[in-house]
């Protein structure tokens, strides 16, 4: 299961898609009456042909990138288990209704599907979302099958060695510094949202030494781990990389911002840049526009030479394999 796509680049299409994700209560976290007069009379009407363009410069002539790779993965993965595959989106289509009525239709008496989410890290607007979502329709079409859910495995030694086989051969080149970029989300939201665990974690940065369990389900700690073991397993010294968040929506969202030290980063005298984004296993907009288009114009334009970015894991033969084990459970 993984985040979802507009069904075209129309700004129709696109509208509906920002729509059903900007109203989900887990990306914005307001009452609902308020989330409907932001997001449906401000955010979309102005957003929508803006994005609608940025979704063009990506589109494929199969598709949505995240779409069609996603079902790369399905076929792929379908080659090493014994199982049928198939895919849901969080949002757009395939719905996992689609999802689930076809493995009923692939599988006599079908008794167990196994829900793999393509986020590597619990955060509330990813994980929990595309978990509690189908949940909520296995639970509302009372399907008989058990539902089976795959937890964050974002310092499983399958998904560190496909994230760093993946970036590896990259790592060939000459460059002066790595960026890791996540997904940023708003600091209110780790921890379920325990304002002094929140601020403790933010501010003196406790959580990092903590470990898990202290830190179950905290994406702060999660994304921090998943770069110390993938530096680790290629050997990146600590003074040639670091940690950043994009795509924030509002103040008060987990820093450092990475289009900030895109800008910051040719004045400290980092002009040879490779930057990549472990919390997505599958290339999309936030990192085929976001990070390879306006990061690259950002680096460039602050003084930069030299600017890569590292693809997601995406069909990568150790990730595929990887997922196989994962939900093979």
């Amino acid at each position: 299961m993984n985040l979802g796509s507009p069904d075209s680049t129309s700004v129709k299409d696109v509208r509906r898609y920002l729509n059903e994700f900007l109203m989900d209560e887990r990306v914005i976290d307001i009452p609902w009456l308020q989330r409907l007069l932001l997001v449906k009379g401000i955010i979309t009407p102005f957003r929508a042909s803006k994005s609608a363009h940025a979704y063009k410069t990506i589109w494929t002539n199969e598709g949505s990138p995240l779409i069609v790779i996603t079902k790369q993965l399905q076929a792929a993965v379908e080659q090493l288990v014994n199982e049928p595959v198939e895919i849901a989106m969080r949002y757009g289509n395939p719905s996992p209704k689609a999802a689930f009525d076809a493995l009923i239709n692939r599988v006599k008496d079908l008794e167990e599907v196994v829900l793999f989410p393509l986020y590597p890290h619990y955060a509330l607007a990813s994980y929990e979302t595309a978990v509690e979502y189908a949940k909520e329709i296995h639970a509302k079409n009372k399907y008989r099958f058990r539902l089976t859910i795959v937890p964050p495995y974002f310092n499983d030694p399958g998904y560190i060695k496909a994230q760093s086989e993946s970036m590896r051969p990259y790592m060939q080149q000459d460059y002066d510094h790595i960026l890791f970029s996540y997904h940023g989300i708003p600091a209110r939201h780790l921890h379920n949202r325990d304002v002094a665990q929140v601020k403790q974690c933010v501010q003196a940065g406790t959580c990092l030494a903590a470990g898990p369990e202290k830190n179950r389900n905290c994406y702060r700690y999660e994304v921090f781990e998943t770069t110390r073991l993938v530096t680790e397993a290629l050997n990146i010294p600590k003074e040639k990389y670091s940690l950043s968040f994009q795509s924030r929506l509002g103040k008060g969202w987990l820093e450092p911002f990475t289009d900030v030290r895109l800008e910051q980063m040719p004045k400290e005298g980092i002009k040879k840049l490779l930057i990549v984004s472990p919390a997505f296993v599958s290339d999309c907009l936030e990192t085929l526009e976001e990070l390879e288009v306006r990061g690259k114009e950002i680096f460039i334009g602050a003084g930069g030479t030299d600017y890569q970015m590292i693809p997601c894991m995406n069909v990568h033969p150790d990730w595929v394999s990887t997922v196989a084990k994962l939900v093979s459970i």
